[in-house]
């Protein structure tokens, strides 16, 4: 606890100077941070988390962890709603705000191609030089903040956010553990101040070849400079593909399809996803249940959408795929949505898919949703859900969430369930959530009506890793917690909610909350906690707002702030959650009852 402490006390001095939007400066002149710092933030890629996405050749550095050095400012730790600091990953970025300032990085491992995700003051653009083992690479990188800054007044509590924006290149050659790459402001880099949150390291193969029995976008006239729309080509190709029973194939370019296209069966396949660029708001719209499969795989789709639009379907993947559709290796990035899977999805499989700075959710199970397998899958900066489970306006089931990886999402939930029966969220790490929801969320709260299908069957999470997540819910005037149960619109009765082998770790409020987010009171029953590790939370294990029962055993705490558990009912006459305590629980207790919500220990910043 003591280099938690630190880090706050730190962070305080930093968040005072300030201002609300997050973008007052740092003084240019601060001292270095030395690397490795001593408290430096976990990495959600920790290799000690038996869970998360599995990215061969990838890695993840964060600009203040053990793998970096600069001497720009440090801003944060901080949890405030709207700050640069409260949306990066580890809570923590740097800021170059003078030519010379820089941040660098020591690869661990091989990598030939990089991402950096960063944010510039509003309405800023610019370049920023790189440094590979000292030589500047003749390509500057391009950074603009026209993706950033979104603001949604119709959802109630939210200011401005989604400040971070991702850019990425090729290295044109292969670097190897111990080597060195330095993003400097040069003296043509004039977009002052760079906030630095972290950089992705990748090991990208070859392009591929294309398979035989495929058409190529080529044959029907696709451009791939991107000058001209393709539109029609594709739409060409896809159907004489089909005609012929072969696949689709889009070589290595970049391809501008102003239009989506209606699929009804194909396999389409790119080069790979760093060499075959698709430039789209939505590429594919099957506003209908299609019977499918339709075969995604290897290709990026880079959109350009500027704010939210929630009455848009300008999704990258929006609707149905049919039966048996397998996606793998997608790059989604810039669009309203990664993926609105609607109308239709049986037996599909997301895999392999990286879903960056998107307005919205990044994978939305949006009804009509049986047996869908979404694992592996990479999620960072999405304006609403990472991933999410819709029962509306028909019921999901039999779905699962696992291995898949989210971070910073900065509006909504890391990973949420709304309504369906028998699914299951399993090896997941959830990393760095913000202001109106938890990292995890298991929920009956329906957002629209008719239609909507309440939890049922059995529910299974496990072997789940929450990181840094929960925060201070503007509308609510309470913390929420690391890991939510949630009655909102219809009682939790009915169904077995199976939690168990949980980390919760570094929340700066409490682990779990039982809540009737309506203020209804309505209970949460048939919930099993078994096995958690939670390690350093700001106030209590459990805090709990409602009416319920929840057996409990095998939670071992940790760096608890403050002893007891909340027992804080709304509306007040409503009755107390009970604990059925089994064995093995250490480190807690449900005593003393605390009718209030405490003040974290050490306080949040």
């Amino acid at each position: 606890m003591d280099s938690y402490l630190l880090r706050r006390s730190s962070a305080a001095l930093v968040s005072a100077a300030m201002a609300a939007t997050g973008l007052a400066l740092t003084s240019p002149g601060a001292d270095a941070v030395p690397a490795p710092a001593p408290s430096a933030p976990v990495s959600a890629f920790s290799p000690s988390f038996d869970a998360g996405a599995r990215i061969p050749g990838f890695a993840e550095y964060l600009a203040t962890g053990p793998n970096a050095g600069t001497d720009g400012s440090v801003i944060g730790p901080d949890y405030t709603q709207g700050d640069l600091a409260t949306e990066a990953v580890g809570r923590e970025a740097v800021q170059l705000t003078a030519p010379g300032q820089y941040v660098q990085f020591t690869l661990a491992r091989n990598a030939n191609a990089l991402d950096l995700d960063y944010a510039l003051a509003q309405g800023a653009s610019g370049t920023l030089s790189v440094y590979v083992d000292g030589k500047r690479l003749p390509t500057e990188l391009a950074l603009t903040s026209t993706y950033s800054y979104i603001d949604t007044p119709d959802i109630y509590g939210s200011r401005t956010h989604h400040f971070y924006n991702d850019v990425r290149l090729l290295l044109g050659r292969e670097l190897h553990a111990g080597d060195t790459v330095r993003f400097e402001v040069g003296a043509q880099d004039t977009a002052v101040p760079y906030t630095i949150d972290l950089a992705d390291f990748y090991q990208v193969a070859a392009p591929l070849r294309q398979p035989a029995h495929s058409l190529s976008v080529l044959s029907e006239g696709a451009d791939p400079t991107g000058a001209t729309d393709s539109t029609a080509a594709f739409a060409a190709t896809v159907a004489a593909a089909a005609a012929a029973h072969e696949s689709v194939w889009i070589p290595a370019g970049n391809f501008a399809i102003d239009s989506p296209l209606q699929v009804d069966r194909a396999t389409i396949e790119g080069a790979g996803d760093w060499y075959t660029q698709i430039r789209s708001d939505e590429f594919i719209d099957n506003a209908a249940a299609v019977p499918g499969p339709v075969n995604l795989a290897d290709f990026a789709i880079l959109g350009s959408t500027v704010g939210r639009h929630d009455d848009s379907t300008e999704n990258a993947i929006n609707g149905s795929l049919g039966t048996g559709a397998v996606v793998d290796g997608l790059w989604i990035q810039n669009t309203n949505v990664g993926f609105w899977l609607q109308y239709g999805n049986t037996d599909v499989t997301v895999k392999n898919s990286v879903v960056l700075d998107t307005d919205a959710d990044g994978l939305n199970l949006n009804g009509n949703a049986t047996g869908v397998t979404v694992s592996d899958d990479f999620v960072r900066n999405t304006g609403d859900d990472g991933l999410a489970i819709w029962s509306y306006p028909a019921a999901d089931a039999h779905d699962t969430f696992a291995w898949d990886t989210v971070e910073q999402t900065n509006l909504a939930n890391g990973i949420a369930e709304y309504g369906g029966s028998d699914n299951t969220i399993t090896h997941d790490v959830i990393a760095d959530t913000n202001a109106l929801g938890s990292g995890l969320t298991i929920s009956n709260e329906q957002f629209a009506a008719p239609g909507f299908t309440t939890l049922g069957g059995t529910i299974t999470v496990s072997h789940n890793t929450v990181l840094r997540a929960g925060a201070m819910n503007p509308n609510w005037g309470h913390p929420m917690s690391a890991v939510q149960i949630d009655a909102y619109d219809y009682a939790i009765s009915g169904v077995k909610i199976d939690f168990h082998d949980t980390n919760v770790i570094d929340s700066p409020y409490s682990a779990f909350e039982l809540v009737s987010g309506d203020g209804t009171g309505l209970p949460v029953d048939g919930l099993t906690i078994d096995g958690a590790d939670v390690q350093n939370v700001g106030t209590v294990v459990f805090q709990a707002e409602t009416a319920g029962t929840a057996g409990v055993s095998n939670v071992h705490a940790t760096g608890v702030g403050v002893a007891g558990t909340v027992q804080d009912q709304y509306p007040p006459a409503t009755p107390a959650f009970t604990f059925d305590l089994g064995p093995g629980n250490t480190g807690w207790g449900p005593t003393p009852t605390l009718n209030y919500f405490p003040n974290p220990s050490p306080a949040v910043p």
